[in-house]
């Protein structure tokens, strides 16, 4: 089986349990008007980031210490340092303000406590100096060389996760969806979720709704690290030519006046879906399904819930 030889071959640590459900959800598909909606519960196992940590970890010895950057309500940064902890290691977070909700209030005081080192930029143009004082901080932690994961863990090896995940919905669905739609931050969980419907064969368009800035959130980055993934499975003997499969990912923008801040369409988005049972947070999850409540060609959809439950 694919999914075997790779992680046969990266040897990834084991921090969720796969698969994670895929709900069919008619009556919230009737309230938004398609003909069908699942849901891909990544909610389920901690949110979307513990896929791509499962790599990111892969044969760390106990004490590595990480290095990593998002904002205060950052879920990365929260269950980087959560996992981390978990597999006997350490981590330095720098963090950067965005607009305070209940949930990225909870999730910054959480991340102080599961974080070794916590240091705040105090504005924007003091970010960099942050990293420099997290990072040193971290040489601190332990006798090794820290390890520095980019925001979002947005690494090719990280994508390889998301790239398994898209694989199961081959075992999941009968035929496959018009479109699957998921916010798009630092780009890793799209990338991989389109690199695994290229495997497949699939025609479905993954719709990255942009939540964060375009220099970071935008179609080029997504399309290079799921090639830079392919690469990797190419030296585990899965290859094939990413740059010429057709990687269906279609941006469309929902940020609003900026990362974190919610918006109009999201709130709207926020309160249908809890109408149904749905928990969504402000910053990823509702404005992803804000598309949902948009004019579209999307009949047979599914939404990729990326937040985990805190």
């Amino acid at each position: 089986m694919l999914a075997t030889k790779i992680r046969r071959a990266y040897a990834p640590c084991s921090l969720g349990d796969w698969p994670t459900p895929l709900e069919a959800h008619p009556s919230l598909a009737h309230a938004v008007g398609l003909d069908a909606l699942w849901l891909k519960r990544e909610d389920h196992a901690g949110g979307n980031k513990v896929r791509g940590l499962e790599f990111l970890f892969a044969g760390m010895p106990a004490g590595s210490v990480f290095v990593t950057v998002g904002g205060t309500g950052s879920s990365h940064c929260l269950t980087t340092a959560r996992f981390a902890r978990a597999q006997g290691h350490r981590t330095a977070v720098a963090l950067f303000d965005q607009p305070e909700t209940d949930i990225s209030r909870r999730v910054a005081a959480a991340t102080r406590v599961a974080a070794d080192v916590v240091v705040c930029a105090t504005s924007p143009l003091t970010l960099p100096w942050a990293l420099v004082r997290a990072w040193r901080a971290a040489r601190r932690l332990g006798p090794r060389t820290p390890r520095w994961i980019p925001g979002g863990g947005a690494e090719p090896r990280a994508v390889i996760g998301h790239f398994l995940a898209a694989l199961e919905l081959g075992l999941q669905l009968d035929a496959p969806p018009d479109a699957i739609v998921v916010p798009l931050g630092t780009g890793g969980t799209a990338a991989g979720i389109a690199l695994g419907l290229a495997w497949l064969g699939w025609r479905t368009q993954v719709v990255a709704v942009r939540v964060a800035p375009r220099i970071v959130a935008n179609r080029w980055r997504t399309l290079r690290l799921a090639r830079r993934a392919a690469t990797l499975l190419g030296r585990a003997g899965v290859g094939f030519d990413a740059p010429r499969v057709s990687l269906g990912v279609r941006v469309v923008d929902a940020m609003g006046p900026g990362y974190g801040h919610p918006t109009p369409e999201g709130e709207r988005a926020r309160a249908l879906a809890a109408e149904h049972g749905l928990r969504l947070d402000p910053t990823y999850g509702a404005k992803a399904f804000s598309l949902f409540l948009q004019s579209t060609d999307i009949r047979r959809g599914i939404f990729w819930h990326t937040f985990p439950s805190y």
